[in-house]
């Protein structure tokens, strides 16, 4: 974090002024000139929480997958737990995102967000999850990567998908009403969109949309999307010891 802001004459100010910024776009690019501020109340606030969830994710993903990578010398030359490389890289992430997350709430207050312990379980819930998904992936990745570096651009592929496998650009109605039960219910298995919508629960659905809508049995797949990103957790534990014996060889 210390090197990130070196030499900055802003330094912290500059992880504020950009969710700032993303707002004043979404609100007018999106919500205005697309018209979805007619379509979605509050829809950049909408827009915004679904992003800070999405870019936490993606951030540690992407970062845990290159991490053993780019400290190949490290590695090389002294022992140490090396699980700590991707676990440091979602830990970056996270604190990377407590300034999105502040503004997010800024602004939802400003417009009349009023939240209760719900809403911050909710929000908390949806951060743990993404935290525990992400540092399983970036362990079994970043394992992976060491001897395959094709690895790196296939987390590449997930994270561009993943801002549109999960309810941020639209609402998960618009999925609902287009594709069968069954391939909905796959949909809501995916740890990342119980995230996003756990976030929207927290943030954008105490401020009353009228066209909003709790995703049906919210909190019963949100507890399959902790279970799941545990698993995964595990799962990349499991594949990180089996090749750590690799590493220095392969680096």
């Amino acid at each position: 974090m210390q090197i990130r802001y070196r030499g900055s004459v802003l330094g912290w100010l500059w992880s504020y002024v950009k969710p700032l910024l993303q707002f004043v776009v979404f609100y007018f690019a999106i919500g205005v000139f697309l018209g979805m501020n007619g379509r979605v109340d509050y829809f950049p606030i909408y827009l915004l929480a679904g992003i800070t969830i999405v870019t936490f994710f993606n951030e540690a993903f992407s970062n845990g997958t290159r991490s053993l990578v780019d400290n190949a010398a490290l590695i090389k030359k002294i022992y140490l737990p090396r699980e700590m490389f991707p676990v440091a890289s979602m830990l970056i992430a996270a604190v990377n995102t407590v300034p999105q997350i502040i503004v997010v709430m800024v602004i939802a207050v400003f417009f009349g967000w009023t939240p209760s312990l719900l809403s911050f379980a909710a929000i908390l819930l949806a951060l743990v999850i993404v935290a525990v998904l992400a540092s399983g992936l970036g362990l079994l990745f970043g394992s992976i990567n060491v001897s395959f570096r094709d690895a790196q651009s296939f987390v590449e592929i997930i994270v561009m998908v993943a801002i549109w496998a999960s309810p941020v650009m639209y609402e998960w109605t618009a999925v609902a009403n287009v594709v069968p039960d069954w391939l909905f219910t796959l949909y809501r298995l995916n740890p990342l969109t119980s995230a996003v919508e756990l976030f929207h629960y927290g943030i954008w659905y105490p401020l009353g949309p009228s066209n909003g809508a709790v995703q049906p049995d919210l909190w019963t797949f949100a507890g399959v999307a902790v279970l799941t990103s545990f698993v995964m957790l595990v799962l990349g534990q499991f594949v990180f010891r089996r090749l750590e014996g690799r590493f220095a060889q392969d680096l």
